[in-house]
């Protein structure tokens, strides 16, 4: 006879839990197991989500907001679980649940421990998303000029001041210092030695996982100590090699106070920063400067120059195909299931619109179709005709 398992209660129910019920503490396993179970719901929920925006409002729609679909898919699935005071699939799947660890004595979280939870996992994330690169913009502008109000005040025989070189250090690595990626690692580390907090808000909201049942000699599971040393070390080497190139500069390394911005009109600049090779940290596409268009060849057009949309446009796009239907087929862009407006190529040879290839590249700096890695810069509007 085996014995009975106690029926888990609710997160809605009484806030103590009896002393009598001996609840062991999830391992890190299990934890990783429940976060991975959630995960998948959600992205499934996402999925969803988007094929259904899809269909209502169109390819490009759904394409525009699928990080903000993501982010109210898990909003609503965190709702309808953990705000409500019930366990998600991956909790019940690993048979655990949330308590507080704020206090001695273990109880279940209370309805402003659930909301901080949600919010601090879900929309801080968005919004931070959303802010930091108006905030790095803004702190950089303002590090350059006072930079260079610095050093047009001092003599160029002049010693860098301390307050003039700790500016430059943090205009070079402002992109690491506004990063939470540090804050991630750290806390990572602290659960692969600990096993106590996954995500960095439980840590906040004091939220532990306890089983549900009583794990029997043959139920034990090891820890992740050693991918704790691992991480440790590497963040040591980074360290280590932070420093080192802090303290001894390269001479061959350029000036981080060369001029970021090119002007090619009165009242009109355009970054030239290093930054903007990368696709991932290009801000999204604001309207032209008044004027810009005068000082470039290339007209700024409220419509898609090119529409593959009438036939005599790129003909020679699908007219090796067998039939008509195939031929429409191939002049349609696979982003967006219509077809080719201003029609561009990358550099693996794959063809979308001009406007869904630079919105994926800006999110994710991939073809679509093969994954090869892309840039911005390469991908080439096609003129022929």
């Amino acid at each position: 006879m085996t014995e009975p398992v106690p029926e888990p209660p609710s997160l809605g129910s009484s806030p103590s839990i009896g002393h009598s019920m001996n609840y062991p503490f999830a391992t890190s396993p299990d934890i990783l197991r429940v976060h991975q179970k959630d995960a998948y719901m959600t992205t499934q929920l996402s999925v969803d989500a988007s094929n259904i925006l899809r269909a209502l409002l169109g390819a490009r729609f759904a394409h525009k907001y699928s990080g903000a679909t993501a982010t109210l898919s898990e909003l609503a699935y965190l709702c309808l679980t953990t705000l409500l005071g019930n366990r998600t699939l991956g909790e019940e799947y690993c048979d655990v649940i949330q308590v507080s660890s704020a206090s001695p004595a273990l109880q279940l979280p209370s309805l402003a421990q659930r909301l901080s939870y949600i919010i601090s996992v879900t929309l801080t994330p968005w919004a931070l998303s959303h802010s930091l690169p108006a905030l790095r913009r803004r702190l950089r502008s303002k590090l350059e000029y006072g930079i260079g109000r610095q050093k047009a005040r001092s003599k160029p025989s002049d010693k860098p001041s301390a307050s003039l070189r700790t500016k430059e250090y943090i205009l070079k690595h402002l992109d690491t210092l506004t990063s939470l990626s540090p804050i991630y690692a750290i806390s990572l580390t602290a659960f692969y030695f600990t096993g106590s907090y996954y995500h960095i808000a439980k840590r906040l909201t004091s939220l532990r996982y306890i089983f549900t049942k009583k794990l029997g000699p043959n139920e034990q599971r090891e820890g992740y100590e050693v991918l704790g040393v691992l991480l440790v070390l590497q963040i040591l080497v980074q360290s280590i090699l932070h420093v080192r190139e802090t303290v001894f500069p390269r001479s061959d390394q350029l000036s981080v106070t060369a001029p970021t911005a090119a002007l090619v009109g009165p009242g009109i600049e355009l970054p030239v920063n290093s930054s903007s090779s990368d696709p991932a940290t290009l801000p999204l596409p604001q309207e032209l400067p008044p004027g810009l268009a005068a000082n470039t060849a290339t007209p700024v057009l409220a419509e898609p120059r090119i529409e593959l949309s009438e036939p005599s446009a790129l003909a020679y796009i699908g007219a090796s195909a067998d039939s008509s239907a195939e031929t429409e087929q191939q002049r349609k862009c696979t982003l967006c299931l219509e077809p080719y407006k201003d029609p561009s190529v990358t550099t693996c040879g794959h063809i979308f619109c001009w406007e869904c290839v630079m919105d994926w590249v800006r999110e994710k700096p991939e073809c679509p179709l093969c994954r090869q890695s892309i840039s911005a810069q390469k991908v080439l509007p096609i003129r022929g005709y």
